[in-house]
């Protein structure tokens, strides 16, 4: 999708070439500024009882009086703030989905106009209205033909928006890209084809690849990743993807991705009700490629690493058992109470090997506990780290990107549930404050380096009618990313 400026007062905008026109509307009252043939027809509306300035309004007209655009949406933020103007395009932009548009021009009507960054969500939001999934569903609709978004603008306002613009296309591929991957069912998406699409991505996007083999982690010691692999007769495969995007000293950022393409529980065996669910368990691996992709878009000066652990998760007559202790890459041993924990075990060796790198800072990103869905819904996902200066930068990237993450305690009287005869430690406590003892655990094997654990199980995906991988949290990590390398260097 190819996105631009124009340079239009809002007093043309009725005049603008594009096959559909989006005018977002405070809520309250028409802007006089606002082309009196566009303010006309709004007021039609309103005084017909058709349309109210409230917020979430959206109306579409076809072929509109003297509007030289042949669809005309006007849609109502309910303020000037980034999160309001998004819900007001995205209804927006709902409307004209199913046309046959392929270009839209954009206004934001008022003193304020567009800025830069709700050109960047814009974007964002364009993309995501115009993915149809159909890897697996040759049946689907064709995706809409929107191919085109101009937003019109002031003069002052164009290189603003134009590097929102730029942001947001870049992070709107990376969530694509994240969101195909988590939909594509677990016997396509497989540990062996997410190797194979990050060979392909690294030959794409300038990324440096390695992926290792069942052998190669063997010689390792990563005994606690392989203890999950083993009931499964797919082959892990442990991938290290790289971005050099400054300098060879500069120690780069690590984001580590839980990568479990299918989650059964293993021996503990998950409720049949919603296991097709599971295959979104590789959220943290997809949000990571995503990320990647993002970041090789806009030639970010940063140095990351992207690690993923990628395996099933699979009962059977070789699956670890409950009880059963393994050694993990840091030589400290793991009593397996729930086979079901399996994510923290293949994180924990992933947090070991990222020593080597020397990095500036670690985040582990991972569908891990139904108890994070259980303490903050699907709105946030669960912040745990006990770094503050680490904490601030990513609530403020979360904040800036639109998808919002929440700070949960780690305080040491948590990692008493942990507690084993038979071993170090054991990767499960007592239900309550589930999420929390899981990010001790991780907490246990980053020691070395700043850290933080991203808790995506009630974000990733969504269930329902709207059933899909959501692409999280590829904006929020991106923005952390960007931050660490400062607005003059992007």
């Amino acid at each position: 999708m190819d996105f631009s400026t124009l340079v239009a007062t809002s007093s043309t905008w009725s005049r603008v070439t594009a096959d559909a026109l989006l005018v977002v509307l405070p809520a309250g009252a028409l802007p006089k500024s606002l082309d009196k043939t566009l303010a006309g027809l709004a007021q039609s509306l309103v005084d017909a009882g058709d349309f109210e300035l409230s917020a979430g309004k959206a109306q579409l007209l076809h072929r509109a009086g003297r509007v030289t655009p042949p669809r005309l949406v006007f849609a109502v933020a309910a303020d000037l703030s980034v999160r309001s103007f998004l819900k007001a395009a995205q209804a927006g932009l709902a409307l004209l989905k199913s046309g046959g548009a392929r270009h839209l021009a954009v206004g934001v009507a008022g003193s304020a106009g567009c800025s830069g960054a709700q050109a960047e969500a814009l974007a964002v939001a364009a993309l995501e209205a115009g993915y149809v999934y159909r890897h697996t569903k040759p049946s689907a609709p064709a995706s809409p033909p929107l191919e085109k978004v101009t937003v019109l603008c002031v003069e002052s306002a164009r290189a603003e928006i134009d590097e929102g613009l730029r942001l947001g296309s870049a992070i709107g591929e990376g969530v694509t890209l994240a969101r195909e991957y988590a939909n594509r069912p677990a016997n396509h998406c497989t540990p062996g084809f997410l190797a194979d699409e990050t060979r392909r991505l690294g030959k794409s996007h300038g990324l440096k690849v390695e992926v290792f083999e069942r052998e190669q982690l063997e010689k390792l010691g990563m005994g606690a990743f392989l203890a999950v692999a083993q009931g499964s007769a797919e082959a892990p495969k442990f991938i290290v993807a790289r971005w050099q995007g400054a300098g060879r000293k500069d120690p780069p950022v690590v984001l580590a991705g839980k990568g479990i393409t299918f989650d059964t529980g293993g021996i503990s065996l998950k409720p049949a009700a919603e296991m097709d669910e599971m295959k979104f368990d590789m959220g943290g691996a997809a949000s990571v490629l995503g990320t990647l992709v993002s970041l090789a878009r806009l030639k970010a000066r940063v140095n990351v690493v992207g690690l993923i652990a990628a395996t099933e998760n699979m009962p059977g007559g070789r699956a670890i058992k409950p009880g059963d202790v393994v050694r993990t890459l840091s030589g400290q041993t793991v009593e397996i109470l729930n086979t079901d924990a399996e994510g923290r075990l293949i994180l924990c060796d992933v947090l070991t090997y990222a020593e080597r790198f020397k990095p500036a800072a670690v985040v582990d990103v991972a569908t891990l506990t139904g108890a994070c869905v259980i303490a903050l819904g699907h709105l946030r996902s669960g912040l745990f780290t006990p770094d503050d200066a680490l904490a601030a930068e990513l609530l403020q990237a979360g904040e800036q990107a639109l998808d919002p993450c929440w700070r949960m305690p780690l305080d040491d009287e948590y990692g008493e549930a942990l507690k084993s005869n038979f071993a170090d430690m054991a990767n499960v406590g007592a239900r309550p404050g589930g999420a929390i003892t899981a990010a001790m655990f991780l907490r246990r094997f980053a020691k070395a380096y700043p850290w933080a654990h991203l808790d995506i199980a009630g974000t990733a995906w969504k269930s329902g009618a709207a059933k899909g991988g959501t692409g999280r949290p590829v904006p929020l990590l991106t923005h952390f990313l960007l931050g660490r390398v400062g607005a003059n260097e992007r």
